[in-house]
């Protein structure tokens, strides 16, 4: 049984860690650390583990007889915290701390990033993973075929909503019901964070690529979801390029070819990532739904954890979306 840590234990992809895992037929939480709530019960949290997890309490301090450590205490925050683990510890860092090459080592450690469409064979080698952000994760899902067979030559323009909880608890006038009520509002145009994972994986499977990409995130008036719509110049047939994805992905399991159009609802609860493609001219159009709060944040870094542990990838992860 693996032994789970998790540091930064009240924010909503702890939540979502910690209702995963107890679920989990291989692991289980041995301690779950939070700063403002030591000693408090975890469901007076997270109210929905009532009656899941009715004994388990916040603690001060990690827990040194544990397998592997997620961190979710906040960008900016995981250095700190690895001061004090101990390098026997995996570590999963939901962070964006170590996502980007340049600042991927502490000490003895070396982070993987881990997007496990791109390198699963990697990441079931390394000890160390920085999980991608969620609007990157959306992204290179639709474009890593493309990607792979070096066949991105021109701009790639983007347009992403978001729900409230891709933003986290923090208390902003934006995450208030109130405000994002029937309203949408744009953000970090051309400049969001998430931006440089994007390039850097392109690079890494194309290096050739010199276009710019155009992303336009939007604050959405739902709860959960991402979704993610791009186009980009393609000489090739749409059949041409559904035989590239379905080529691509036919060895992941969470990522699905639809003929269809899609939407959030179809992808909300689960760790899958549903991908249409539609032909526009000489212009590519890719739509990418995932859920920000498991396949961008604690899913994908629970299906890495199972790569690390040599577990079936979809361990604890086959999840029905909630569709109505």
């Amino acid at each position: 049984m693996i032994e789970i840590g998790i540091i930064g234990g009240t924010g909503y992809t702890s939540g979502e860690l910690i209702r995963l895992i107890i679920n989990h037929s291989k692991a289980r939480i041995h301690s779950v650390v939070s700063r403002s709530k030591p000693g408090k019960l975890i469901h007076s949290v997270h109210q929905d583990l009532l009656g899941e997890i009715d004994d388990l309490k916040f603690t001060d301090s990690l827990s040194k007889k544990i397998d592997v450590v997620f961190i979710c205490s906040g960008h900016g925050q995981s250095r700190k915290e690895l001061k004090n683990i101990s390098e026997s510890i995996k570590v999963i860092d939901l962070n964006q701390d170590f996502r980007i090459i340049n600042h991927s080592i502490f000490r003895n450690r070396n982070f993987i990033y881990g997007l496990p469409e791109l390198q699963k064979d990697i990441i079931k080698k390394s000890s160390n993973i920085s999980n991608p952000g969620c609007f990157s994760t959306a992204i290179l899902l639709a474009i890593l075929p493309l990607a792979k067979e070096k066949l991105l030559k021109n701009d790639i323009h983007i347009s992403a909503i978001t729900g409230s909880t891709g933003s986290g608890k923090r208390n902003l006038d934006t995450n208030h019901f109130s405000w994002r009520n029937n309203n949408i509002s744009s953000y970090k145009i051309f400049k969001h964070q998430h931006l440089q994972e994007v390039k850097q994986t392109i690079l890494q499977m194309q290096n050739n690529f010199h276009s710019k990409i155009y992303l336009i995130p939007y604050r959405g008036n739902f709860s959960r979801g991402i979704i993610v719509t791009l186009y980009t110049y393609s000489s090739f047939s749409l059949e041409k390029n559904k035989e590239i994805y379905k080529e691509y992905y036919k060895n992941h399991p969470f990522v699905e070819i639809s003929n269809i159009n899609v939407d959030v609802k179809q992808v909300v609860n689960t760790n899958k990532c549903i991908l249409h493609l539609l032909k526009e001219k000489d212009q590519l159009i890719v739509i990418s739904v995932i859920d920000n709060l498991i396949k961008g944040a604690s899913g994908q870094a629970i299906q890495n954890m199972n790569l690390l542990f040599n577990l079936d990838e979809t361990c604890g992860l086959k999840l029905k979306s909630i569709r109505f």
